[in-house]
């Protein structure tokens, strides 16, 4: 089974910077589509960032662009996402997610989740 960690979450003030992490056990990376998804109450889930490995290719959500930056280590099996400039705006439930189907920002289209780490931005 495909087990999901993620950590790194906090709080911090806008224009701060955050690092999340993500270790994947359970399948080769190669194997899956990985992706960055976000959540604020009473709003959907947001594809942020995703990485698709047979490509080598990242696309990112229009609201991060030139902000985030997702990568992978391969020594640690761990998928990051830097997080630049943060804005009250990107406060949100931040998932680690994989798919080895289609890779999109889409959440329907991924079916192995982290737990969740939470993300707080104040101005």
């Amino acid at each position: 089974q495909v087990q999901l960690v993620e950590s790194g979450g906090g709080s911090v003030q806008a224009g701060g910077s955050l690092k999340l992490s993500c270790v994947i056990s359970g399948a080769a990376y190669r194997e899956h589509c990985m992706a960055w998804f976000r959540q604020a109450p009473g709003k959907e889930r947001e594809g942020v960032a995703n990485f698709y490995s047979t490509t080598g290719r990242a696309k990112y959500a229009d609201s991060v662009q030139g902000r985030f930056a997702i990568s992978f280590d391969d020594a640690d099996n761990s998928m990051y996402l830097d997080m630049n400039s943060l804005k009250p705006e990107d406060t949100a439930m931040y998932y680690c997610a994989a798919t080895q189907s289609f890779c999109s920002l889409s959440a329907s289209n991924f079916d192995y989740w982290g737990q969740g780490t939470q993300v707080t931005v104040s101005s």
